[in-house]
């Protein structure tokens, strides 16, 4: 999908015209005339309508800002055809370069610019033509190599100057990726943008360790938090007593650090210390380090076997199937 500029929907335009008859001319010859034109004026009027409706007179209206309309492949804006620049937020998916979606891909062959995180199927990269400018935006936990607002107004720079840019991050760019700040930062600028889905780490890191996130008999739900913030912290958005409570899988994703904390705190609003944990760290699309066992016990399970960030923390029933899965 295609973020472009709102058409601008065409009042009518048709007028009736005035006549001056001839005095000396019959009264009904006169009002022939006027009904005709004004039947004819009407049927143009219609045709305009008409035209307008369906898209063949349009104009832009450049007092509203960029949204969205769906644009097939072959008519995406490239820029070395002499087009305008573009942004592609692409989810690169959980690492590993063959999980990036088609799209995604195309995308990445056509960009002139790309701007890319720690975590993004790095790999990729190897097959950009020569010409291509790479940014890394780094985004380590507590340091970047560019600050949010530093990537914003990269982006929507490169595309000003005419060129294609894809934004490629980890996961899906809209969960917990910071894509709607850069989406925002696009539309604002009236920047031509689209986002391309990409196969969150929320579920594609439990799946790979042999854990289903939901499964018949077990949960028909499933909540992803971020454990990014200290939940004991006054800044932390989360409702850990909803959480806790809920008999559904919980997914925690950015929240090794503060593993010891999310159990304590889980146990004490009432989630049960023998729910089976799992604690899966996955880097790259590499191979995967995968440490269970009870809740009450997983923080100094994972702190033992060396467990560090990027992880993703499974909290639910569903982490038992593991060893009938793999």
């Amino acid at each position: 999908m295609m973020f472009v500029a709102r058409p601008e929907s065409l009042g009518d335009s048709g007028t009736v015209d005035s006549f001056e008859t001839d005095p000396t001319a019959e009264s009904h010859q006169s009002d022939q005339t006027e009904t005709d034109q004004t039947e004819t004026d009407q049927t143009e009027t219609e045709t305009e309508i008409d035209q307008t409706e369906t898209g063949t007179d349009r104009t832009a209206d450049t007092d509203q800002p960029a949204r969205m309309s769906d644009t097939h492949p072959d008519t995406h804006p490239d820029t070395r055809h002499g087009r305008a620049g573009w942004v592609a937020l692409v989810g690169g998916g959980p690492g590993r370069p063959d999980l990036i979606t088609v799209r995604g891909l195309e995308l990445l062959r056509r960009a002139d610019v790309v701007v890319v995180d720690r975590l993004a199927p790095r790999a990729l990269l190897d097959d950009l033509r020569p010409e291509v400018e790479i940014v890394d935006a780094g985004k380590e936990p507590h340091g970047h190599n560019l600050t949010q607002e530093e990537i914003n107004r990269l982006v929507v720079d490169r595309a000003g100057r005419g060129l294609g840019v894809v934004r490629l991050k980890g996961g899906d760019p809209f969960v917990f990726g910071r894509g709607g700040e850069e989406a925002l930062a696009c539309a604002e600028a009236r920047v031509p943008w689209e986002v391309v889905p990409g196969v969150t780490s929320a579920v594609a890191v439990p799946a790979l360790a042999g854990i289903p996130v939901t499964h018949r008999g077990i949960t028909q739900d499933v909540t992803v938090v971020s454990g990014h913030v200290d939940p004991s912290h006054p800044g932390s958005t989360v409702d850990w007593d909803a959480v806790a409570t809920g008999a559904g899988t919980v997914v925690v994703l950015m929240g090794v650090g503060a593993l010891a904390r999310i159990a304590a705190e889980m146990i004490k609003r009432g989630r049960a210390r023998s729910t089976p944990t799992a604690v899966i760290h996955s880097r790259n699309g590499g191979d995967q380090q995968v440490v269970t066992g009870p809740l009450a016990d997983i923080a100094s399970l994972a702190s033992d076997a060396g467990i560090e960030s990027p992880s993703v923390i499974v909290i639910g029933d569903v982490v038992a199937l593991r060893d009938k899965l793999t």
